[in-house]
């Protein structure tokens, strides 16, 4: 009976269901995309059913706490409100006897003063309670009643209202009763973490629409027409390249598109896309289109085809048989960013790569985090992409900021081994010092295939890199064979696009538009490479020591013997006086 009842529900609202009817929990905080808009319910039966949708009170209101006699609403701006439209009546009622006995005025005008207001709050429930009557209680911007603070930091009404919903949360005459208690933020990490661990309460998050959500909103939007009417694709794909978008960001979107009776293009669908995610992020994820595939990578042959593989499961649909992610190792220059976006680039999938989500004030970073979590689960299927991620990902053992960095560690590792999501966020840490990666990420179950590139040795190698280079620039240079050029060194990809840099600045000094042989000859003969022949040593062989795969490395660094591989390692970090 209790299934039945609940067809047709977000599951958000399903698991808050499940939770209240098990009378073990009265109090819920609701968490992630709250300023959505979500399914009030359908307007007609059969094939013309139609959803109708409004913000999370409405749905409240109408849907999960339609059959309740009282339903408030409470916030620091509002103050006291019904959400049932008749329920503040009764509110002003019930407080003339309060007022009679303690000589206040709350009937006249309830107070908007948090402390006041839950004073008022409370003996209005406990007085219906009593009644054997139903309620629900909503309280909007939790954060800025019971905000992520230190117990010494909150001022005297924060602990007062941390106190007052603690209690209510256990209250034995709240828990028998028909009541419902409702916290609304967007960040969990931004209110009390006393509070969200508390076992009498409940937290609930609201992910963004999965493709499902999406078809019955646009089915919504269409009203019966087709998608070609309002856009340049079709429904399908539609939903397809709208994923990581909010109902109100397809509903904004496609009004404007009705407003000015024009079709929205295909670029114009992924420039809202990327301008909806970066706002929704907050600057924290920047999201990469590459316009190339894997064949757009020169050299690196192996680990092409590996990811190749990878590529091919994917777009079958064999998510079971992917690895979690990749630990993409190699001294500086070798592509390893572009090689991944190459990947993305290959499969069609977006390929999002993390910014700076640290913050200086107190719960921020963690609350960032979880936005960005958000985010990539709706996104997916989605490469990831964290550079220089021995840095930027910090360790367990990070001391000095409050434990931010340990916890944003530790829910970071938690989410990266989350094996239902294997096959749909996949994970790529790019690093040249991937012995300073802690292993707790680059363990199998998260990172479980370490990939190494390495500069070109071969002479088919640099060509196929001075190649790729040159199409790049859209430079057309009568030279064919650059490693002849160049037998006796070693050029990374960054030198090679900084040689035709220079050689295309030498011929436009000159008034020339196209670079001749002996410009690029010129260049060569003035160019003297960065050289950090210890620093890059290392690099290289800590990459050969994180290889999983020996088919990846080159035969010189296949056949090395481990223990001197070590020892090696150990040296070069004691010349260049590193602790470990």
């Amino acid at each position: 009976m209790l299934k039945k009842s609940l067809e047709g529900l977000p599951a958000w609202a399903q698991k808050l269901a499940h939770a209240y009817f098990s009378r073990t929990v009265c109090t819920f905080v609701l968490h992630g995309a709250v300023k959505d808009l979500h399914p009030l319910g359908v307007k007609a039966e059969g094939a013309n059913a139609q959803h109708s949708y409004g913000p999370l009170s409405t749905f409240l209101a109408q849907g999960l706490f339609a059959g309740r006699d009282h339903l408030l609403s409470y916030n620091r701006s509002s103050g006291i409100r019904a959400l049932d439209g008749k329920s503040l009546v009764d509110v002003s009622k019930t407080m003339s006897a309060y007022d009679a006995v303690h000589g206040t005025q709350f009937a006249h005008a309830l107070p908007k003063e948090p402390g006041k207001a839950f004073q008022v709050l409370e003996n209005f429930l406990r007085l219906r309670i009593g009644e054997r009557k139903s309620a629900a209680l909503v309280i909007d911007f939790a954060e800025t009643l019971v905000p992520a603070s230190d117990a010494a930091s909150l001022s005297s009404e924060d602990r007062f209202l941390l106190v007052t919903l603690l209690r209510w949360a256990a209250d034995p005459q709240f828990l028998a009763a028909d009541l419902s208690i409702v916290l609304v933020c967007e960040s969990l990490a931004d209110i009390s973490a006393r509070l969200v661990k508390n076992p009498y309460v409940t937290t609930v998050e609201l992910s963004l629409p999965d493709e499902a959500e999406r078809r019955r909103f646009l089915q919504h939007k269409l009203a019966g027409r087709k998608m070609t009417s309002l856009a340049e694709v079709g429904l399908d794909a539609c939903i397809k390249l709208t994923s990581g978008l909010s109902c109100l960001h397809l509903e904004r979107l496609f009004s404007l598109s009705e407003n000015r009776s024009q079709k929205i293009s295909l670029v114009a669908l992924k420039e809202a896309k990327k301008e909806a995610i970066a706002a929704q992020c907050q600057g924290l994820l920047e999201f990469v289109e590459p316009p190339f595939g894997l064949s757009a990578v020169a050299g690196h042959e192996a680990a092409k085809e590996m990811l190749l593989g990878t590529a091919k499961a994917l777009k079958k649909g064999m998510t079971e048989v992917l690895p979690m992610g990749y630990l993409v190792a190699g001294p500086v220059g070798t592509g390893k960013t572009y090689m991944v976006q190459c990947f993305a680039g290959e499969v069609g999938i977006p390929c999002v790569k993390f910014l700076n989500f640290r913050s200086q004030w107190q719960g921020a970073t963690e609350g960032n985090l979880e936005r960005i979590f958000g985010v990539l689960k709706a996104l997916w299927p989605v490469a990831v992409v964290v550079d220089e991620a021995d840095a930027f990902l910090g360790n367990r053992d990070a001391s000095g900021d409050s434990g931010t960095s340990s916890r944003v560690f530790a829910s970071m590792a938690s989410f990266m081994g989350d094996t239902q999501y294997r096959g749909k966020i996949i994970w790529f840490l790019l690093t040249c010092r991937p012995d300073k990666l802690p292993i707790d990420l680059k363990r199998q179950g998260r990172a479980e295939e370490h990939l190494a590139l390495f500069h070109p040795e071969t002479a088919e190698e640099k060509n196929a890199l001075y190649a790729a280079m040159c199409k790049k620039l859209k430079l057309d240079i009568e030279v064919k064979d650059f490693a002849q050029l160049c037998a006796d060194k070693t050029f990374s990809g960054a030198d090679i696009e900084a040689l035709l840099v220079r050689a295309q600045f030498g011929a436009a000094t000159q008034g020339r538009s196209k670079v001749s042989k002996a410009d690029l000859l010129g260049v060569l003969e003035d160019f003297i490479p960065p050289s950090y022949p210890l620093e890059m040593e290392l690099q290289n062989l800590v990459a050969v020591q994180e290889c999983t795969r020996r088919s990846l490395l080159p035969k010189a660094y296949a056949d090395m013997d481990r223990s001197q591989l070590a020892t090696r390692i150990h040296n070069l970090r004691l010349l260049l006086g590193e602790s470990r």
